[in-house]
């Protein structure tokens, strides 16, 4: 009886000693804190996630970390490599065809407030200065560039070919230029330094007010649609994920839409249906 009662015991004991190091790892597991990188274009929708999008995360228990970026590449290229979880700098027409023609699994999971497309001069004071010879920079990025072709038809400057598709009109499809302007095509981040050289310049918000303009000094701001407005974009496997669900949770908070529709740096801003 003796022989037999030992191993038990000390089979019993062993078991006991394994759960509870199961057990304290599980606790220690469970404690780990998630951090979440999010990527943004510096300028206003990386200080919003400073102001309200971080604070809220962190108080649900996550480490938030943003990393900023200068153009309209590397967000996408990083968020698709995994070294951030999600970014906010482009709209959802935008993100489709850069992750079609790199072949990347993205989704839009909210649309934000977006800072409009804004017409700037340091030489002029409104568009009835405009004359033959004008020079007007615009973007070389093709769908920005079809949001500047869309506002020089709006504003009576040129005539676009009939039946074309406005988000995908380049300067090939102007049919007449009401007025002899020069358009110069330019790096999106390049149009704020060539108001010196140019009449007028075409300029993405972010790349705007990251550059000290503001959306009030504007001679003419787009009508943005809403197709047109940014989001938060994240790779496709995750958009169920909980952390990002409380990315959209962080966005849809009273404090987001209080520093929105309070702060004077963003007035002008175009609101996103959910929003209003």
């Amino acid at each position: 009886m003796k022989a037999y009662k030992i191993p038990f015991l000390f089979i019993a004991l062993v078991f006991l000693i394994l759960s509870g190091c199961s057990s304290l790892t599980q606790k220690a597991n469970s404690s780990v804190t998630k951090t979440i990188k999010l990527g943004a274009t510096a300028g206003p929708y990386s200080d919003q996630i400073k102001q309200a999008i971080k604070p809220y995360l962190e108080k649900k228990g996550y480490k938030v970390e943003i990393v900023e970026f200068n153009d309209y590449v590397q967000p996408n290229i990083s968020l698709d490599q995994g070294a951030i979880d999600a970014n906010v700098f482009q709209n959802e027409i935008y993100m489709k065809n850069f992750a079609k023609t790199r072949h990347m699994e993205l989704y839009e999971v909210i649309k934000i407030p977006t800072a409009p497309i804004g017409v700037y001069s340091k030489k002029h004071k409104s568009l009835d200065e405009i004359k033959d010879g004008t020079t007007i920079a615009l973007s070389n990025e093709p769908i920005n560039q079809a949001r500047a072709l869309a506002m020089l038809e709006q504003l009576g400057l040129i005539q676009l070919k009939k039946g074309i598709d406005p988000t995908k009109v380049s300067e090939k499809d102007i049919q007449k230029y009401n007025k002899k302007i020069v358009l110069k095509p330019l790096e999106p981040a390049q149009l704020p330094r060539a108001l010196g050289d140019v009449d007028y310049s075409f300029i993405n918000g972010n790349f705007a007010i990251s550059s000290g303009l503001k959306l009030k000094d504007a001679v003419a701001l787009e009508k943005t649609p809403s197709y047109y407005l940014n989001g938060v974009t994240v790779r496709k496997k995750d958009k169920n994920a909980k952390f990002v669900k409380d990315i959209i949770a962080a966005y849809k908070s009273k404090e987001f839409k209080k520093l929105i529709k309070e702060d004077e740096e963003y007035k002008g801003y175009v609101w996103p249906d959910w929003f209003k």
